[in-house]
């Protein structure tokens, strides 16, 4: 991409959102919500309706077996949704947990009144699709496991393949939180086995917040009448109304459709999930290799980094101080995200959104002008950091 193919920055200046969503998005998407949608007129059925279709052709090879059900609310409602609708009541599941949402999942399923087995693996070490097949074949009270496509706490992109294959293999059933990396990373039927998967509206994608989807069989979606906690949150309700009458049941986010549909348009023409996930894996390889030229050093090694966030161990130099360089980066122009690990401080910078590598230039370039102006002299990080990563190597 030469630099007069660059993407254009925000219209109005607004800082880029260097997080895994909300994202900085196209002025089309943005101005797509200008005009105002009556939610019960044919235009917006047939609205939702492409919108429906378009989610499913993302899947690939396999998609027919599908179908898209959106969801109104933030991409945790839609988790909760696939949740209640999909879990026995009877049976337990498991949650693979390496982080905050497999925690949330967790806790989600506490609510619900229903029993787990919880695979903790800490904040940054993967399941892995060994240690899941154990689980299974001791255990066969267990009839569904929950995994996070990509834990966004450290940035790691969990082994969904492996982790299908044993349940596959075990007769069991996948649910998968792909909230933040459906759109960009492949989860394809044909090579992976799960009966619904879940994202967001605003998420890889390009949209604005109103709304999640799930993507699940036909099949799961017929047995699941009844088995949802929730009048809002029944994927069976939601599906069998919008199938008979192409509408929503409740209120929907109108003008959030019709941004996410232009933001259909611009995945499409970017080359769909390969050319997007292609944008993003340039970003991240252009941010991780300038900031490891400054000194900075990441959570994780480079074959468990995903294209969607990146963790950085924040530097044990006293001079630093992450409120002032958060502080200091939004005055150059970029919002960065708190770190959520326990043991060591840290920040995380999203790859994703509409950036492209001329602006993870800019904000390596801008992260080096920070720590200069703060008296920083060097951005390595404390010694107990890299046995935290050691830790995750072994």
């Amino acid at each position: 991409m030469t630099k007069k193919d660059a993407l254009d920055r925000p219209r109005l200046g607004e800082p880029f959102l260097l997080t895994p969503g909300p994202l900085t998005t196209s002025a089309a998407v943005k101005e797509a919500m200008l005009r105002d949608w009556g939610s019960w007129d044919g235009d917006f059925r047939a609205m939702t309706a492409t919108m429906r279709a378009s989610l499913l052709e993302l899947l690939g090879d396999g998609a027919d077996a599908y179908d898209c059900v959106p969801m109104q609310g933030s991409g945790t409602f839609a988790v909760e949704a696939m949740l209640a609708s999909f879990t026995p009541k009877d049976k337990k599941t498991l949650i693979l947990s390496n982080g905050a949402y497999g925690k949330r999942a967790a806790e989600t399923m506490a609510y619900l009144g229903r029993p787990v087995e919880l695979l903790d693996k800490g904040d940054y070490l993967p399941p892995r699709g060994n240690e899941v097949a154990a689980l299974l074949a001791a255990d066969p009270e267990i009839s569904h496991v929950v995994a996070v496509h990509c834990e966004t706490s450290s940035g790691i992109l969990n082994p969904v393949k492996e982790i299908s294959d044993a349940v596959a293999a075990a007769g069991r059933t996948l649910l998968i939180d792909s909230m933040s990396a459906f759109g960009a990373v492949p989860l394809e039927p044909a090579e992976l086995a799960f009966d619904a998967m879940v994202s967001s509206a605003n998420k890889c994608i390009e949209g604005v917040p109103g709304f999640g989807f799930i993507l699940a069989r036909k099949s799961a979606l017929e047995t699941s009448k009844g088995n949802s906690h929730s009048l809002s949150l029944d994927i069976h309700a939601q599906w069998a109304h919008m199938e008979k009458s192409g509408q929503w049941r409740f209120t929907p986010p109108t003008h959030v459709v019709a941004a996410f549909l232009e933001a259909l348009k611009g995945h499409k023409d970017e080359g769909g999930v390969a050319g997007r996930g292609a944008r993003y894996t340039r970003n991240r390889d252009v941010l991780v290799a300038g900031m490891r030229e400054l000194g900075f050093e990441t959570l994780l090694d480079s074959e468990w980094l995903s294209p969607i966030i990146v963790t950085f161990f924040c530097p044990a130099d006293p001079a630093f101080s992450f409120p002032e360089f958060y502080d200091r980066m939004k005055t150059r122009g970029f919002i960065l995200y708190p770190g959520k690990l326990t043991v060591v401080e840290s920040f995380r910078v999203g790859c994703i959104g509409q950036m492209d590598e001329h602006i993870m230039r800019d904000v390596v370039a801008a992260a080096g002008d920070v720590l200069t102006e703060m008296g920083v002299e060097s951005a390595a990080p404390p010694a107990e950091a890299l046995v935290e990563r050691a830790r995750l190597a072994a």
